[in-house]
């Protein structure tokens, strides 16, 4: 059995090394109603949904008390749709910043291509975020077939609710002749609840959190350490593989067809 598609999430896969945009987005959605959150604290529930991640934010224990201490009760799904409203336009005003393609990507995408795999894609930005980012990356030479945004079905990640659209969209199946690649744990849990090989992306996005810059001004071992940490988060995931960054999967994809070969499946 050949692959016949690559699914790729977009911020910090395809897009936006560090998975940098929606960080600041979130401290200022959260700023805008009094509540203080960190960077570190914004990237935890990195993956879901957009909504969902507001939601896992604002039930936490610790920014739940934030909240009622400013707010004089707990948080409600009414405030989380509050958050959300601020967040979006948020995000979408800082995509032009952080829209940059990730280094190899268009290469790993003519390859598979040329072996005449169709490219799929997945993401927790919602429709409007996209509607922002995806002519910017088209720019760039990077346009896969389909596009599956957070809120376009009754679920989304980790569902496999979009995997199921795309499969549908981009005409492939069965699912274990697709690999996914995302740097989230629930993107991981996406592609494994759909059945397709997953790849976790360990460098380039949510797992290390640093942009391109940041990260080639680490020492060797302190590149070593970060890249240990991400490895270690996206395998306790059920990574069936983990890589740097999307450069580095054509060898990958020759381990994932020699397992096919073998009969061997995910």
């Amino acid at each position: 059995m050949a692959l016949k598609a690559l699914i790729l999430d977009w911020a910090g896969t395809a897009v936006d090394f560090g998975s940098r945009a929606p960080m600041g987005a979130f401290v200022e959605a959260f700023s805008r109603v009094g509540v203080t959150i960190s960077i570190d604290e914004a990237r935890e529930p990195m993956g879901l949904p957009k909504r969902d991640h507001v939601a896992a934010l604002l039930y936490t224990h610790t920014i739940g008390q934030r909240w009622e201490a400013v707010h004089g009760r707990l948080p409600d799904e009414a405030d989380v749709d509050r958050v959300l409203a601020i967040f979006e336009p948020l995000n979408v005003e800082v995509i032009p910043r952080h829209a940059d393609l990730i280094p190899g990507l268009l290469d790993v995408v003519a390859f598979a291509r040329a072996k005449g795999m169709k490219i799929g894609s997945t993401t927790g930005y919602t429709r409007p975020i996209m509607e922002k980012l995806m002519p910017l990356a088209a720019e760039a030479g990077y346009a896969p077939d389909n596009v599956v945004c957070a809120g376009d079905l009754a679920a989304g990640r980790p569902s496999p609710l979009m995997m199921y659209r795309t499969f549908a969209d981009i005409g492939v199946w069965p699912p274990s002749a697709c690999v996914k690649l995302d740097d989230t744990e629930p993107g991981i849990a996406e592609g494994l609840a759909a059945g397709t090989w997953t790849v976790g992306l360990a460098l380039s996005g949510n797992a290390a959190g640093l942009s391109k810059a940041e990260l080639d001004s680490l020492s060797p071992d302190d590149r070593a350490m970060v890249r240990a940490r991400a490895n270690d988060r996206l395998s306790r995931a059920g990574a069936h593989f983990v890589i740097d960054t999307v450069a580095d999967l054509l060898p990958v994809l020759d381990a994932i067809e020699a397992r096919l070969a073998a009969g061997l499946r995910p």
